[in-house]
């Protein structure tokens, strides 16, 4: 089962150190650190702050099984998808003073991960695709929280790399075999072999990673294998 490649990972221990990595890095910014663009098109760092603000919205919707209450809510400001809804997210906190936000995700995400880690893994939650594990929620929240922090620059410590990068590639090809992907991943002691349609390339497990959340430079890579990799973002 798909689901066995997570085993060996704690999907509430990583949130909580991902969010903690970026609690740090957001503490010791000044206003050029927060100016500075980030890896999203457009976004500056703060903007990025302003956009985990915004998505703990969405994630106590979950908690609390409103999720569509949101939707109808964020519709009548004429957001219509995910996308249009990070942008409005982002929009909606640009006048506000930056300690504001950060206070705001602070304390709204501290929240987000006591309940789900009370919850425990099993409990379902409520998403915008129906009823999900609470553990398998958190995975994606974790490789969320991992990608911004790679956005940003957060800081890693190198006796944090190798696990770091052995859950993302285990999250990354649950998330693929989740969605049933077209993509044939084979996973070496080394590499990662992938295959799709006739078009194949071999990754190492940090580009791996990164192609999964989109963040893969395209250059001399199949574009049939990028799209197919695309899963998390």
């Amino acid at each position: 089962m798909a689901e066995e490649l997570l085993r060996d990972f704690d999907p509430f221990d990583i949130f909580d150190t991902e969010a903690a990595r970026l609690d740090r890095f957001f503490d010791g910014l000044d206003e050029a650190g927060w100016a500075r663009p980030s890896r999203c098109a457009g976004w500056s760092v703060r903007d990025v702050l302003a956009h985990l603000a915004g998505e703990e919205a969405y994630n106590h919707a979950c908690l609390d099984g409103t999720v569509q209450e949101l939707l109808t809510h964020v519709a009548a400001e004429g957001v219509t998808g995910f996308n249009d809804f990070n942008e409005w997210s982002v929009r909606e906190r640009r006048g506000l003073p930056v300690e504001e936000v950060l206070q705001e995700w602070r304390t709204k995400n501290g929240e987000t991960r006591e309940r789900m880690r009370a919850l425990g893994p099993d409990a379902p939650i409520d998403t915008m695709a129906g009823a999900y594990p609470v553990g398998l929620q958190t995975f994606h929240y974790d490789s969320e929280y991992a990608t911004h922090a790679d956005d940003v620059g957060a800081p890693v410590r190198a006796e944090e790399i190798d696990y770091r990068t052995f859950w993302r590639v285990a999250v990354g090809r649950f998330v693929l075999a989740e969605q049933d992907s077209r993509a044939q991943v084979e996973q070496t002691a080394e590499q990662i072999w992938v295959s799709v349609d006739g078009g194949s390339t071999s990754l190492s497990y940090p580009d791996f990673v990164e192609a999964t959340v989109g963040r893969l430079p395209t250059d001399g890579l199949d574009p049939r294998v990028a799209a197919a990799l695309r899963c998390l973002a």
